[in-house]
């Protein structure tokens, strides 16, 4: 018999993406896999039942995964969901254990293999599989956009007939994925621009794209591709040689995120309050809790001229080309073990065994047991 897979309508709040496309449903099919899919799953992004070919559409999402060898979400599926899927199935989403305890638990006890997105490994063969890095690209391109539009003045030099503008001075804290698309954004717009980050190796990042390096003399870099966590004095260090570029920006995009790990904190009240009346800070850590001390995610907020924006779920903001890329990344991971019309697991591939959560009644993500316990 072919493969099962079985694609989901998410049902979590400001949620508009979709685990599957057109053009990667040709691709599953011929892989050998049977296409199943909710109903309406596509809607949010503009995707009619209608454009796809080759599958099968199910109202009930109980009755669409009971038999169904591998499933297919964005964000982690309800329990009752996992609950409904044969022992043995495969789950492909997002998950961040930390937050989802008793789901993770749940896929545990229920001998579901789970392949949580986020825990891709960071390595040259897995880029095409890296959810991470696809989304994270788009959070970058779209946070140059809100601070352009959050701000009361235009972003490029301009020369009109009673003189001219000076350009707007964008400062993008964290050159990650998202950290340089924005500086890439925010240069193509015509922001003059900074990029500042712990890492000393992204100096040559930054500067590849026309903007000026915040170099501070301190070196943070951690495993995995992410920053450590700083001492005291290296803030303090740090701090002194910030604050002077964050008080001359306009425009404020911040992206420095640790998996599992609340926010790191790059922005203080009091450099918030000092910086320059109808500036604007754009904080895609928000999910963390923030880069900057005085965040709220999911607001917009005003501190006295300071206009500071916690967006969460920014990907979910460009549903139509996360949904692409999200489904693209999963296609990828799908053909590593989707082979010949079945399922071909191998553990001693690199990017299965880290990408794995759960599998065979047993956590085998090393962070997650330490959580939730073996």
């Amino acid at each position: 018999m072919a493969v099962k897979i079985a694609v989901l309508k998410e049902t979590r709040a400001n949620e508009k993406r979709v685990a599957l496309v057109p053009a990667v449903a040709d691709k599953l099919s011929k892989l050998g896999a049977e296409i199943h899919m909710q109903a309406g799953a596509g809607d949010a992004v503009k995707l009619p039942d209608s454009a796809f070919k080759n599958v099968k559409f199910s109202a009930d999402p109980i009755e669409l995964v009971r038999d169904a060898d591998v499933v297919a979400s964005v964000q982690p599926p309800d329990a009752s969901i996992v609950n409904a899927m044969k022992p043995g199935a495969i789950l492909i989403s997002f998950i961040y254990a930390h937050k989802e305890v008793e789901l993770t638990r749940l896929l545990r006890d229920r001998h579901i293999t789970t392949f949580a997105m986020e825990l891709v490994p960071r390595i040259t063969r897995a880029q095409a599989m890296d959810a991470l890095s696809s989304q994270a690209a788009l959070s970058g391109y779209y946070a140059a956009l809100l601070g352009a539009t959050h701000l009361a003045r235009i972003l490029p030099m301009m020369t009109t007939a009673v003189g001219s503008i000076r350009p707007a001075r964008t400062l993008v804290m964290g050159l990650g994925v998202a950290g340089l698309q924005a500086l890439a954004t925010a240069r193509r717009l015509g922001a003059m621009t900074e990029g500042y980050d712990v890492r000393p190796e992204t100096k040559e990042q930054a500067e590849s794209l026309g903007a000026k390096f915040v170099d501070t003399g301190v070196d943070a870099r951690g495993a995995g591709g992410y920053a450590r966590e700083l001492t005291p004095e290296e803030k303090d260090k740090i701090a002194g040689v910030v604050t002077k570029h964050i008080q001359q920006a306009d425009i404020i995009i911040t992206t420095a995120a640790i998996p599992g790990r609340p926010s790191p904190k790059l922005i203080s009240k009091a450099q918030v309050d000092g910086m320059k009346a109808g500036s604007v800070i754009i904080d895609l850590a928000a999910e963390g809790g923030g880069n900057c001390e005085y965040t709220q995610p999911g607001e917009t907020i005003q501190v006295g001229q300071v206009t500071i924006v916690g967006p969460l779920n920014v990907p979910s903001m460009l549903g139509e080309h996360a949904s692409e890329l999200y489904a693209k990344n999963q296609l990828n991971l799908i053909e590593l073990f989707v082979k010949e019309g079945g399922i071909r697991l191998d553990w001693t591939d690199e990017v299965i065994a880290k990408t794995a959560l759960t599998h065979d009644g047993k956590i085998v993500n090393e962070a997650a047991q330490k959580i939730i316990g073996a």
